[in-house]
């Protein structure tokens, strides 16, 4: 439950049946926020927050409905997005354009390439001009399509519709499935007869939205999130009973640990998993016997983390595989226990530990060993045979790119599914024979519109950071594009939770790139590009390299000649829109704009406070200023919010969403409020909120690109380019 990356997997979509910003008269003057001054004394030391009273007392309630907000909240929110609305009215004819543009790029009747389990092979499409997806099946031989669930259907008539998870049972004939209404991401369970396609009278509520089925198809497992909207407790339901019946399976009681449940490869167990962003704990279910107790893999220990899979019969019986940075193995390495003695004692090392070289993933087959890895920035698959240990590569020779692996659902096959793209390749889908060694291109994504990877160049340089370390960047532009400094740079960064950011393909970036930008990723510390030290390097007391990988970024993209500091927009989501705020009062003179989605700016309030969703978990990523001091002055000398001083800022345009429960609405709307009264520059500053959805923002497929090209709007217009 971290605070991802915006557009990172998880999307959020509102329908086109009602809008998700009130289209109020636009306003030629920003709106100006009342001061309520509320002061407290923490460590001796006074905090005084002049914009507190936009945070809702009732906010709980607002995530369930944002019409349930204060009225006088609203009021502000709204006459925002009003100003905004009147500002961009003049580059309407270029938005549409842009995302004329990026939908000509989107095969409108795509879907993915089926995936195997027994008779059935399941996918999901998209009909042409649809915005949710659609859950198909077919059987293996010689089947017919069979859609088991249309999300254009269900979404009809809402403001906002999210699909979460779609599982189907063991014998093929329930699906459960889960949705989020409000953007809130409370999941609601419900369970589909697949013989009859109605709904049974099941429903689950306030859930991740995922769940694990019982071998027996009588029940399954899930995950219950409180009313602080941390997932605390698993439950086990059983088909054709209420809610209130479910049995508790299992119940975290550290705050600061979030739970999940999956089912491992071969079938047979499911997994409990609990932890925070150092420490994790594991426990073993039996499909077979639901209601038994779980079976604790190893107690949790700080500092240790740990995930498993199982294998029945592996070097002479049945055996974990455990990926563990245990015994100072910072980068991960991979372990063998038994399943009768899985304890830490019995770990066995079967992949040793590498510094420099981090492992990802794993996956157990019959007959292989999977692992995915990164080193030196650059990903690669490792196929291990379970019998011999032999190992063998699958990588590639680009400069940079993106490289994922599927296990699918079938645990005896040599076929393993993986997906590569880069910065110019279109997204490719191949099925990997590991006993052959041979592969077969299943699909590669189209471009209606056209694209041809020989126009666009995409390469990595390094930038030295003030300590001497070099950060990478990852680069796309014209190949014709001349190095004179004169284009302008879409500067992208993260720097958070040992999240990478991936140079995959994505083809809204060239509505940027065709008009001349250079666009750049900063893989600055803070995430696992160059393993967990480039992680444990940008958090807690070494988090301000972050803010100074990204500057270094930005100084050496100009010393390079790609661009220079008048042309530079920064962009960042969420823990990167706090980047995005930290960079801006650190040095607004090397950015011409700065694009923050969501940004996590009001630190030092926020994880101050426990009883918001994500702050108990996150004290191991910036340090516990309840408790501790020196964290709390370490996070109010960087916090941006706290930081906003008299001076000039770039132009900005802030976007946030009302029910976002991982960065809360008022975050961003304290901050703009904060800005407009401390700037002292003529520059536009611009929050627009989206009033019926969360941290994703819009993600039904077309709906989204409203947003992004809101965004490309203002970076070509900041550069002098609209």
């Amino acid at each position: 439950m971290a605070r991802k990356p915006l557009a990172r997997g998880k999307k959020h979509a509102r329908t086109k049946q009602k809008s998700s910003v009130r289209r109020g008269a636009p306003r030629k003057s920003p709106p100006v926020a009342a001061i309520r001054a509320v002061s407290r004394v923490v460590h001796g030391e006074t905090l005084t927050d002049n914009y507190a009273w936009l945070r809702d007392a009732n906010w709980r309630e607002v995530m369930r409905d944002p019409s349930r907000l204060n009225k006088k909240i609203r009021s502000y929110l709204e006459a925002e997005n009003d100003y905004a609305a009147g500002a961009f009215k003049k580059s309407s004819k270029l938005q549409k354009l842009l995302k004329q543009e990026m939908r000509g790029r989107i095969k409108e009747d795509d879907s993915s390439v089926p995936a195997r389990d027994g008779d059935y092979a399941y996918f999901a499409r998209y009909r042409k001009g649809g915005q949710h997806p659609l859950i198909c099946r077919i059987a293996s031989v010689g089947g017919r399509e069979q859609v088991l669930l249309d999300s254009d259907k269900l979404a009809k008539g809402k403001a906002y519709f999210h699909l979460g998870s779609t599982d189907h049972s063991p014998n093929h004939r329930l699906l459960a499935w889960s949705a989020d209404d409000a953007g809130s991401e409370f999941n609601k369970i419900r369970v589909r007869d697949l013989s009859t396609g109605k709904d049974l009278p099941d429903v689950i509520q306030d859930t991740t939205g995922g769940v694990v089925w019982a071998a027996d198809n009588r029940g399954f497992f899930y995950v219950w999130l409180n009313a602080d909207h941390r997932p605390e407790r698993v439950f086990f339901h059983t088909i054709g009973t209420k809610q209130s019946a479910d049995k508790l399976i299992y119940e975290e009681r550290d705050k600061g640990f979030f739970v999940s449940v999956d089912k491992l490869q071969a079938g047979i167990y499911g997994v409990i998993a609990c932890g925070d962003s150092e420490t994790s704990e594991a426990r073993l279910i039996d499909l077979a016997k639901p209601l038994a107790k779980p079976v604790l893999i190893e107690p949790r220990k700080i500092g240790v983390r740990y995930s498993i899979e199982h294998h029945p019969a592996l070097q002479g019986g049945p055996k974990l595989v455990v990926l563990t940075n245990a015994d100072d193995s910072e980068d991960f390495k991979i372990a063998l226990a038994p399943l009768a003695a899985p304890g830490r004692a019995n770990w066995r090392d079967f992949v040793p530990h590498r510094p420099g070289t981090i492992i990802l993933d794993t996956a157990a087959f019959r007959d292989w060993i999977v692992r995915l890895e990164r080193s030196d920035g650059l990903p690669r698959i490792v196929v291990r045979s379970a019998a011999s240990n032999e190992e063998h590569n699958i990588a590639f020779s680009e400069e940079a790119y993106s490289l994922g692996m599927s296990a699918g659902y079938e645990f005896a096959t040599d076929n393993l599914r993986f997906s590569y793209s880069s910065m110019t390749t279109p997204n490719e889908v191949w099925d990997y024979d590991m006993r052959n060694r041979s592969r077969v291109l299943r699909k590669r994504q189209e471009v209606p519109s056209g694209h041809d990877p020989k126009r666009y160049l995409t390469r990595r340089i390094e930038a030295r950071a003030p300590d001497g370390e070099m950060i990478p960047i990852s680069l796309l532009h014209l190949r014709k594009l001349p190095r004179n400094g004169m284009a302008p740079c879409l500067l992208y960064g993260y720097g958070a939770y040992g999240i990478s950011m991936p140079a995959s393909f994505n083809t809204n970036r060239l509505s940027l790139v065709d008009r001349g930008f250079v666009y750049a990723i900063a893989h600055i510390r803070g995430g696992t590009e160059k393993g967990w030290r480039w992680y444990r390097e940008g958090k807690l007391a070494n988090k301000k390299n972050t803010f100074t990988d990204f500057i270094a970024c930005a100084e050496h993209l100009c010393k390079m000649k790609f661009t220079s500091a008048d042309r530079i927009i920064a962009h960042g989501g969420s823990a990167g829109g706090m980047l995005m705020g930290a960079v801006a009062n650190i040095r607004p003179d090397l950015f011409k704009g700065v694009i923050a989605e969501v940004p996590f700016v009001d630190v030092l309030n926020t994880i101050l406070d426990d009883t918001l969703p994500l702050t108990p978990p996150e004290w191991f990523e910036w340090g516990n200023p309840i408790k501790d001091v020196e964290a709390f002055r370490r996070i109010r000398s960087y916090s941006p919010y706290d930081n906003v001083k008299e001076q000039n800022y770039p132009a900005m345009l802030v976007l946030a969403g009302l029910t976002d429960p991982r960065v809360t609405y008022w975050e961003p709307a304290k901050w703009v409020a904060k800005l407009r009264a401390k700037k002292t520059d003529g520059n536009p500053l611009y929050l627009r909120t989206n009033m019926e959805a969360g941290h994703g923002g819009a993600a039904g497929r077309f709906d989204r690109l409203e947003e992004v090209a809101l965004a490309y709007a203002f970076a070509l217009k900041t550069a002098g380019l609209a």
